[in-house]
């Protein structure tokens, strides 16, 4: 049962699929969820507002009010969003400074743009801790509520029991301020959130981020390229029946990943771009073996040159995405 009182306040910034599953976690478990929507869609707001989540009027207040603030947002507006921070830390006028501000980047970025961001915050903020991270799955989703376990007799116990009804992402971290260590409620907060801090070093957690999105969403591009060709060949349907004979559960991956990346194609970009920079500057990988800029390009096609990630251009069967994004690369290549 949630207290009464909030345990902590946890801005997120912003509410999209992802952060409005963390922010229902979060209230779940007594955290008042905090965020500001300026310069965001009016359904941003509404989809704020409708969860119950205290929108302030400006960062400012955000970071005047926060104990933790969490990041997730598109790759490429993770720097930005760590400026505005910075920015309204500079102008705040009224917290505490007993009580320090965690920064959680939990985007899809390479190991370097998560130093840069300590980096800066350490030259301009540096009372703020920052923690390196990345969410691995799909957002939090409360299961059926009548399958719980029997009452607790102790407090962990009864965290357990009430986890146990949520679907959650796993959420590594690294860098030398871990949760467990925080104030308020840093220990519980971890535990809510799956969070698994790895070590002290910024940068392994966004790697790991990286390493295994590499394996899932490049593999959806390399399904979406062979897919494309096929059909354009006229053999789709046979490309999938020896698939389905000989791996059938690569050929049910590629299926879930062609349909499901859609309206995710715009930020995949960017996260391949940070795929490829981790690859070169942490792996070693360079010339010819940087790839991820290629793999990028297919969800820079999806996203522009097709009209699957809008609201009513999302098909629902393999063979539609698939006939779409080959007019797409027709209408390019024209």
């Amino acid at each position: 049962m949630a207290p009464t009182t909030p345990r902590a306040a946890v801005g997120i910034v912003s509410i999209g699929d992802m952060g409005l599953g963390i922010a229902k976690l979060l209230q779940a478990h007594g955290y008042e969820v905090l965020t500001t929507t300026v310069g965001r869609s009016p359904s941003t707001h509404a989809r704020a507002t409708s969860a119950g989540i205290t929108v302030l009027p400006s960062d400012v207040a955000l970071v005047e009010k926060a104990d933790y603030i969490l990041s997730i947002v598109p790759p490429r507006d993770a720097v930005q969003t760590a400026n505005r921070i910075i920015d309204a830390w500079s102008a705040a006028s009224s917290r505490a400074a007993s009580t320090p501000l965690y920064f959680l980047d939990l985007n899809a970025i390479a190991p370097s743009t998560a130093r840069s961001i300590d980096a800066a915050l350490k030259s301009r903020a540096p009372s703020i801790r920052f923690v390196d991270g990345g969410i691995i799955g799909s957002p939090p989703k409360l299961l059926d509520e009548s399958q719980s376990q029997p009452p607790p007799d102790n407090v962990d116990a009864e965290l357990d029991a009430s986890l146990s009804n949520w679907k959650r992402p796993s959420i590594p971290v690294s860098g030398p301020h871990p949760l467990s260590d925080a104030t308020p409620s840093g220990p519980h907060l971890a535990a809510v959130l799956n969070i698994k801090h790895l070590n002290a070093e910024i940068g392994p957690a966004s790697g790991l981020k990286a390493s295994f999105a590499a394996l899932t969403k490049g593999f959806y591009a390399l399904a979406l390229q062979s897919y494309t060709t096929a059909a354009q060949l006229g053999v789709l349907p046979e490309l999938q029946a020896q698939l389905s004979a000989a791996f059938p559960a690569t050929r049910a991956a590629a299926d879930r990943g062609v349909v499901g990346m859609q309206h995710k194609a715009y930020r995949w970009e960017g996260e391949m771009r940070e795929i490829g920079e981790t690859f070169k500057t942490e792996g070693g990988w360079v010339g010819d073996g940087v790839i991820f800029d290629g793999i990028a390009e297919v969800y820079r096609t999806v996203a522009e040159e097709t009209a699957l990630g809008t609201p009513g251009g999302r098909k629902e069967g393999v063979e539609d995405v698939v006939d779409e994004l080959v007019r797409g690369l027709r209408k390019g290549g024209a």
